[in-house]
């Protein structure tokens, strides 16, 4: 019979690995119901006959439901199911990655060729999946424009709207003004 799983291959100083299941000799069930490699039900026998199964097949026996009566087992290469879980496990984090929010930040009175390579590089960030943030930051009596940088701010979102969507805006009136654009998601 196959040694039990000890993670990280006993090298010294690797990471241990949290076992979920409980397998071969681990299993303190007196009798279990057991399903094959090929998953046809062997039915209920105790736990040594299905350990001596699992150690004439050259495989474990892994407890998949401890909570059943009896505990529910499975003959398998215990090492393809850590596997397989932790690709599953790395499939479902990168379906849910994260948005980054790209900040780019301009003054009120930014020139048109420094405002086109802004929207460049928006649409870039966009066409990548992130949110944009332009921000507008008033120094002194600049603040006496603060609504005509609130226009081009809008000015910008509608020249992206192919793009983006105004995702957030500033509503307390201060210093800095801000919109906040997050990509149009692709129609399917």
């Amino acid at each position: 019979m196959r040694g039990t799983y000890r993670g990280g291959r006993g090298r010294p100083g690797a990471r241990e690995v949290q076992e979920t299941y409980r397998i071969n000799r681990r299993i303190t069930a007196p009798q279990v119901r057991v399903i094959s490699s090929s998953g046809e039900q062997l039915g209920i026998m105790p736990t040594a006959q299905a350990l001596q199964i699992a150690e004439d097949a050259d495989l474990d026996l892994v407890e998949v439901s401890p909570n059943a009566d009896p505990p529910v087992c499975k003959i398998i290469d215990y090492g393809k199911l850590r596997y397989k879980a932790q690709k599953k496990e790395a499939e479902s984090r990168k379906k849910r990655a994260e948005v980054v929010l790209k900040e780019l930040r301009m003054r009120y009175t930014t020139d048109v060729g420094d405002l086109e390579t802004k929207l460049r590089q928006a649409r870039e960030f966009l066409t990548e999946g992130d949110k944009v943030k332009f921000s507008m930051r008033f120094r002194g009596r600049e603040i006496a424009h603060l609504e005509q940088g609130r226009e081009r701010l809008l000015a910008i979102a509608e020249r992206l709207k192919d793009l983006a969507t105004i995702d957030d805006q500033s509503r307390s009136p201060g210093r800095q003004i801000y919109i906040v654009l997050a990509p149009v998601k692709a129609q399917k």
